[in-house]
C-alpha cells in the first residue's frame, strides 16, 4: 500500500492530476499506520504482521 501510494504521488505530480496526488497521500498514510501497528505487535486485519 505504501509503494502504491508513492507511485500515485509521483504520477500525480508529473502529470498534474490532483486526484492521483490526493489518493497517493491517503494510501501512503494508511499504509504507514498499518505498518506501524503491525510492527508494534498489534494484530492488523487478523494478521500479526503487516508488510
Amino acid at each position: 500500500m505504501i509503494v502504491l501510494g508513492i507511485i500515485l504521488l509521483v504520477i500525480g505530480f508529473l502529470t498534474g492530476i490532483a486526484i492521483l496526488w490526493t489518493i497517493g497521500i491517503v494510501l501512503l498514510v494508511i499504509g504507514a499506520i498499518l505498518w506501524i501497528l503491525g510492527a508494534m505487535g498489534h494484530a492488523v486485519a487478523g494478521r500479526r504482521h503487516y508488510w
